[in-house]
This record gives structure tokens, sequence and C-alpha cells, in this order.
């Protein structure tokens, strides 16, 4: 049963049966997927450092954003990545891809290293986000995640995949 539906979010109350045979009720959380994106220019990397208003307050994350309806993950990326650093990048490496949180959610955040960075107008950022560019030594990234600095989870797992 679905409990609520908006622009990219459906809340729906399902009836699960355990692979052991119980049923249970549960609600699933239904986002769609997203990207996120590590650009990297010689030995600097660039992060965002973007508002959130649901923990009312800025942190370090990987440019990212919701694939629309219609796009495939590669197009998102692109797009993403000029919207919310003002870079067009030559090559998007797939990383993979991650569930952040598949304890409620079906949501699938799939992982690009951009490469061959130059900069584009192409897009312009959404105007509810709040987002300041910044350029970080790729040495410093685990450091980062190590002490706290980056607590992003889907950030944390791009720096894995790239940097591994």
């Amino acid at each position: 049963m679905e409990i609520y539906r908006g622009k990219r979010l459906i809340v729906e109350k399902k009836e699960i049966v355990l692979p052991d045979g119980r049923k249970k009720e549960r609600v699933v959380i239904h986002p769609g997927g997203a990207v996120a994106i590590l650009p990297v220019a010689g030995d600097d990397c660039y992060l965002i450092r973007q508002y959130r208003f649901a923990i009312d307050d800025y942190i370090f994350e990987a440019p990212a954003g919701t694939i629309d309806e219609g796009e495939e993950p590669h197009e998102t990326a692109y797009r993403e990545l000029i919207e919310e650093t003002g870079m067009k990048a030559e090559t998007f490496t797939p990383r993979g891809w991650i569930y952040p949180s598949p304890g409620y959610t079906d949501e699938r955040i799939w992982l690009y290293l951009a490469e061959g960075l130059s900069p584009s107008s192409d897009y312009t950022m959404d105007d509810d986000e709040v987002i300041e560019v910044v350029r970080v030594p790729i040495r410093e990234l685990m450091a980062m995640v190590v002490d706290g600095r980056i607590v992003d989870a889907k950030t944390i797992c791009l720096i894995c995949r790239c940097l591994a």
C-alpha cells in the first residue's frame, strides 16, 4: 500500500515474507537511483561542502544527484558534475554501485571516477542547493574519512572504490 508519493520519493507499507516463511509488515522507501562522482585533477580532487537541511549542517560530499526518469547513470553523472562543480570530465570510469541503507530503502547509487576536468556552464545548480566547491589533495581523503571530516556514506564508499 502506497503511503506517500512525492516528486522523487515513494513510501510503501507492505507485507513481506522472510526466508523462513514468517510474515512481517515493513515500510520501504523508493527514492529512485542516484550517482556519486569523484572528480580528480592531478594530485587533487574536488568535493563539495553542502548544506543538508535534514541534519541542519554542512558536510563534505562527493558531487552527486538523483537519476531523472529515462536517464542512464552515466548521463546523470555528466549532468550532476557540471551542476554541482561547474566542471565537465573527459572520462567517467564506473566504480560499481552501492546500497546506502538497505534496511529500509531500495536506493542504488552508482559510483564514478571523473578525470580530464574542464570548466562548463552547460547546466546550472538546482535552486535549493547551497554548495561550495572545495579542492582537496587526494592524499588527504582517507585522513578526512578516519578523523570524521567526511561522514557521508556514499562519499566514503566512493573514496574506497577509487583509491583502493
